[in-house]
């Protein structure tokens, strides 16, 4: 940890534009780790399909298929509601 502090102060002595704009490009980088919005993207990125499914016209033979395109299917969303 001396020698941490010892280069970080030699760093902040000589150049200290450049060791402050070092020091923002690493929180860029450690930021979204740490955010709670990263845990919610992705929820929301596992509950959203990627492709959505065309209407089809229902002959009586399809039991997967809505009988409309606004019936609810697929997994609960209300968690995103209450955000």
């Amino acid at each position: 940890m001396a020698a941490i502090g010892r280069f970080l102060k030699n760093a902040w002595n000589k150049e200290p534009v450049i060791t402050v704009s070092c020091g923002i490009g690493l929180l860029a980088c450690v930021l979204p780790v740490l955010s709670p919005l990263t845990k919610y993207t992705g929820m929301m990125n596992q509950a959203m399909p990627y492709n959505y499914p065309v209407p089809v016209r229902d002959d009586g033979n399809m039991p997967d298929v809505p009988a409309h395109p606004c019936d609810p299917q697929g997994k609960n969303l209300d968690w995103l509601k209450n955000l």
